[in-house]
């Protein structure tokens, strides 16, 4: 939801000819090993929030529901206009904060799927959520993500522009969808939403490798801005993963 890559140009064409970057390689399985944990601690607090009935009782239920809902998008306006300078552990702090937030919050899911009871949306529409439809649609996203991330990695393109449009168009669908949850509550425009939505995200996550690979080699040597955009491109890869699961269950979930 947030382009924190810097500008960068093409990497150069001898680089890309090289068979194995380790250097490249260490980076960028840094980057997935710690969306891969994010989406572990994701996977646990959504089941336990789900499951386990106090928990369940204090965490969706207000006041605290508001903060699960809405926490990530304030976390990451704030971000873009206070963390200037950003550290190795500010981006931390940002990361993990973000994953516990949205881990919270897919939490709703599994209360729907483990006491088989449906929920209506804004727009009017039935949800009824099965544990069956959520394996279905994380193994969707998993090999949606696999080939859209290695497409980014791989192709000899700078998606930079392309990336620029799509965080643009992110933020269009954000501005929507606020308002179609305050005003229109239109079913039919949720549905339209989570479609597009769907592709602007897996669109995102070829262009957010890509440009972490661009990133790299103006890196390579400095530790400090490895570790920043670490935790940053975990963040960007993890938001967009966390997304089209979501986007992918509420459509298969749906009952109108």
């Amino acid at each position: 939801m947030s382009d924190y890559h810097a500008q960068t140009r093409s990497v150069p064409m001898g680089r890309e000819e090289i068979a194995v970057d380790p250097g490249l390689r260490r980076f960028m399985l840094g980057v997935y090993l710690k969306m891969g944990l994010g989406l572990a601690w994701s996977a646990v607090l959504a089941y336990v929030i789900g499951t386990v009935a106090p928990v369940t009782q204090t965490v969706l239920t207000p006041p605290v529901l508001y903060v699960v809902q809405w926490g990530p998008l304030v976390v990451l306006l704030g971000s873009n206009f206070f963390m200037r300078n950003a550290s190795p552990a500010a981006t931390a702090i940002l990361y993990w904060t973000i994953v516990t937030l949205m881990g919270a919050g897919l939490g709703i899911w599994v209360f729907l799927a483990a006491n088989a009871v449906s929920a209506e949306t804004v727009g009017g529409r039935t949800v009824l959520v099965t544990f069956e439809a959520m394996a279905k649609a994380f193994l969707v996203t998993a090999a949606a993500f696999g080939g859209l991330s290695l497409w980014g990695y791989t192709t000899k393109r700078n998606l930079g522009g392309l990336q620029s449009m799509l965080v643009m168009a992110t933020w269009g669908l954000v501005a929507v969808g606020l308002l179609n949850f305050f005003i229109f509550k239109s079913g039919m425009m949720e549905v339209i939403m989570q479609v597009v939505t769907l592709g602007v995200f897996a669109l995102l996550v070829a262009t957010q490798t890509n440009q972490l690979r661009e990133t790299y080699y103006h890196i390579a040597n400095d530790t400090r801005s490895q570790a920043v955009m670490t935790n940053l491109g975990a963040l960007n890869l993890y938001i967009a993963f966390v997304t089209i699961f979501q986007m992918l269950l509420s459509l298969m979930s749906s009952r109108n």
